[in-house]
């Protein structure tokens, strides 16, 4: 049974947490998400598909067989942390966190949002 709720709203309680979602890379769809009362998910949900592409693209030219943990973009006034799942279940997903740089701790974030990654029953 999915637990994608669960993990979704647990995310949410992240300090300065402002919206998660959960990614299909393959499509972009956005299979759940949760917050982003300021921030259109589904945009960034889309938008964000296109950078994991792009980093797998260059890594697979690069030769380089590891695997993605994170892949953070800092703004001005928020981080923007992209977590791939990697649990074979999960092949191809992703979350996507938004957080209140002011607000949030990065690895404090980083480290909650691995753990919650850990936990996700596809």
């Amino acid at each position: 049974m999915s637990n994608i709720d669960t993990v979704l709203k647990d995310a949410m309680q992240i300090d300065g947490a402002i919206g998660v979602a959960l990614v299909d890379h393959t499509s972009g769809m956005t299979l759940g998400q949760a917050g982003g009362n300021t921030l259109n998910l589904e945009v960034a949900a889309a938008g964000n598909t296109e950078v994991v592409r792009a980093k797998l693209r260059t890594m697979d030219a690069l030769r380089l067989r590891e695997n993605i943990e994170d892949i953070l973009i800092t703004l001005d006034t928020q981080y923007h942390l992209i977590r791939l799942i990697t649990d074979k279940s999960g092949a191809g997903l992703f979350l996507y966190l938004a957080l209140d740089k002011q607000r949030s701790n990065l690895a404090m974030a980083r480290h909650k949002l691995a753990n919650l990654e850990r936990t996700i029953e596809i």
